[in-house]
């Protein structure tokens, strides 16, 4: 099975690319699911529920979110509701939301997906290697098919997962640094990885804000809104192949679709 993983959306701008791209890409990659991180849909913080249903509605069947989860406070609802979006597994039981999202893919294999917070530079959450052991010892023979969304700032923590969880989850994809990298790879004995998958939204800019506004802050520390760019927007993330029977992947590629790259209205 083919599996897109989209990279953190920022912003209108990412929004629209999805919006725009998805129903395209569905059917050119021959998708059987879509995941994306989504927890800066909302002006670059956070989601609402309005933009989390437009996503659906383009093809996105789960969502991933982290660090800036509760900045739209309407969605707190929906993450106790529905089960297609998570919390960080390693924050308190007491947070509001689901430790793992789940849906049955296009081709019928059951699929879930979790998230944890690295603990580099990040704010203070519960140890992530407890909590995937955690979350992996509830999906235990229930799903053929399961990913992890590590969002850490420290490419050492997002490696050190990833080895812990070779061969034990189909994928571990890095998001939150809004920069892809290449290294992209398959960890024997059948979990791909890459340490960040990108950002979707406006690469003109400083990981999606405007470059006016963070360097006027960062040259003068007065501080000034930190609005969503909009130019070179790119959808960005990770192609997924994923034997169905047995969950090991077999390929991982990186992911790069411009707004130049659309088909004509």
């Amino acid at each position: 099975m083919r599996i897109l993983f989209i990279g953190d959306i920022v912003g209108n701008p990412g929004v629209n690319i999805v919006r725009r791209a998805l129903p395209f890409l569905i059917a050119r990659e021959r998708l059987d699911l879509v995941i994306a991180n989504a927890e800066n849909a909302a002006a670059g913080s956070g989601i609402t529920q309005r933009l989390y249903r437009r996503l659906q509605e383009a093809g996105v069947d789960l969502f991933t979110l982290g660090d800036h989860i509760y900045k739209k406070s309407e969605i707190i609802e929906t993450l106790r509701s529905d089960q297609r979006v998570c919390k960080p597994a390693n924050f308190p039981a007491q947070a509001p939301g689901r430790l793992f999202a789940h849906t049955q893919a296009r081709n019928g294999v059951e699929v879930a997906v979790f998230t944890v917070l690295g603990r580099t530079f990040m704010r203070a959450v519960d140890c992530p290697f407890t909590a995937c052991d955690v979350v992996l010892a509830q999906l235990q023979g229930r799903f053929p098919v399961i990913l992890c969304d590590i969002h850490a700032e420290a490419t050492a923590d997002k490696y050190l997962l990833a080895h812990h969880l070779r061969g034990r989850v189909s994928a571990v994809l890095g998001t939150h640094t809004h920069v892809p990298t290449a290294d992209e790879q398959i960890l024997s004995p059948g979990t791909a990885f890459i340490c960040d998958v990108g950002m979707t939204g406006p690469y003109d800019s400083v990981l999606g804000r405007r470059v006016d506004r963070v360097l006027h802050t960062s040259i003068t520390f007065e501080p000034t809104a930190f609005e969503v760019a909009e130019g070179d927007v790119r959808l960005c993330g990770a192609i997924l192949e994923v034997e169905e029977a047995t969950g090991r992947a077999t390929h991982i590629e990186r992911f790069r679709f411009d707004e130049s790259d659309l088909p004509p209205s």
